[in-house]
């Protein structure tokens, strides 16, 4: 059996993309109910792409920045994955190119032979000649990419509250206007919307191309076309928006049911407004929200915050921290403190504060020792490096250093993406 990692050609391109399972239709996520996902099924049902579609993917899989890689054996495709190059935001507000893994399969007839560790090695190596010190992905199956390095490093939430549950603690008087748009006024709206988003927001990434150029398109799920939307502050300026759906059900448990898709808002009247609405719609029952922030305010705006049930939390984002040096140079802290780290047995002197970092090499003895596993998950700040001490899972060499490294990368706010790639 010969075996060759390499990117593929234009003529490769209808090859490598019957082996991916938006392409063959075989299953793309565990089979559970999704966090980022407001629908009931457990995953979006996904038909095989028709020999005229995979023709057309085909014609722009290649297009810039998406890098795709595929395991020949014996000269026929058997596996393959793409980075795709976003942006990722880190605390401080500074935006990073990060190899953003996606569309990885390998078919079940060529499984348990290695072929996604040496794709997953290429990939990587070429993330680290371009220059990204960070790579990323969305997990289908949370115990296959720790293997490479890769750990949870911001999480989602999926919750629902009842209408007849909902009041809000205190009265809003809104200085902006609700309305509601079309497809076409909410396509322009929403990357206007997410530029200023991920400008603060940490952990958030930049979308794919033509990511809200399809609003009208009609879900495989049966959940019925989308509604969009937005809130406009006092001077007339869109400063929060909202995608949701109303599907219809013969089931009498799961009618009345409003779907929110997407949401954002800027300013805290948006929020207010926007939620305001959606809660309260004629005729529906029930709200339910996918891919929302952990520490989602709403809760706290509600007189029984116990109406707002969480129904599943996730990994959402996993990091692969690939440059220590230039990763942790590369944000702002906290707090001001110099400790050294341990990391898969090198250690690094980390002189950190409010203003940035450095960090070098060090025959120093170690504060603390983690694996670059670890680091992915404390990177952004979304898990608390006591929680990895208590686990088992990082080791204290001295006193109160677990502590301080926490103090450091303390985040105002948890990490959070609200689009993937």
């Amino acid at each position: 059996m010969t075996i060759e990692i390499r990117p593929i050609t234009q003529a490769e391109a209808v090859e490598y993309l019957r082996v991916l399972p938006y392409v063959n239709g075989f299953p793309q996520e565990e089979p559970e109910p999704a966090a980022w996902y407001a629908g009931r099924a457990a995953w979006s049902p996904q038909r095989p792409a028709t020999a005229a579609e995979v023709e057309r993917y085909a014609e722009d899989l290649l297009g810039e920045g998406f890098r795709p890689q595929a395991a020949f054996v014996d000269g026929k495709i058997a596996g393959g994955s793409a980075i795709v190059a976003v942006e990722l935001t880190l605390p401080g507000g500074r935006q990073v190119p990060m190899g953003g893994v996606t569309a990885t399969a390998v078919l079940p007839t060529y499984r348990r032979r290695g072929l996604l560790r040496r794709i997953m090695g290429a990939m990587l190596d070429d993330c680290r000649e371009r220059g990204e010190f960070v790579a990323g992905l969305s997990a289908s199956e949370a115990t296959i990419y720790g293997r490479y390095g890769f750990a949870p490093a911001t999480f989602a939430d999926r919750w629902e509250v009842r209408r007849t549950d909902v009041a809000f603690s205190r009265p809003h008087d809104d200085p902006g206007a609700l309305e509601l748009v079309d497809a076409a006024t909410a396509s322009a709206v929403w990357p206007v919307l997410h530029e200023r988003a991920r400008a603060v927001r940490v952990g958030e990434i930049s979308p794919l191309p033509g990511k809200w150029s399809s609003l009208d398109e009609l879900p495989a799920d049966g959940s019925g076309r989308a509604h969009h939307l937005i809130h406009r502050d006092a001077a007339d300026e869109v400063d929060g928006a909202a995608i949701f759906r109303l599907p219809w059900s013969p089931d009498p448990e799961y009618a009345g049911e409003l779907q929110v898709e997407a949401f954002e808002a800027l300013t805290y009247d948006a929020y207010r407004a926007l939620w305001g609405l959606l809660l309260d719609f004629d005729l529906t029952k029930r709200v339910v929200a996918g891919r929302r922030p952990v520490d989602e305010p709403l809760r706290w705006m509600l007189t029984n915050s116990r109406a707002l049930k969480l129904t599943r939390t996730r990994d959402n984002l996993w990091l692969r921290i690939l440059d220590v040096q230039r990763a942790l140079e590369a944000r702002t802290y906290a707090a001001t403190d110099t400790l050294v780290l341990e990391i898969d047995g090198q250690a690094w002197q980390l002189e950190a504060g409010p203003d940035g970092a450095v960090c070098n090499p060090t025959s120093q003895d170690a504060d603390v020792s983690l694996t670059v596993n670890e680091l992915g998950s404390l990177y952004l700040g979304g898990v608390p490096a006591t929680s990895f001490q208590y686990a088992g899972r990082l080791q204290e060499h001295t006193g109160g250093a677990v502590t301080r490294l926490d103090a450091l990368l303390r985040p105002d706010r948890a990490p959070y993406n609200a689009v993937g790639f």
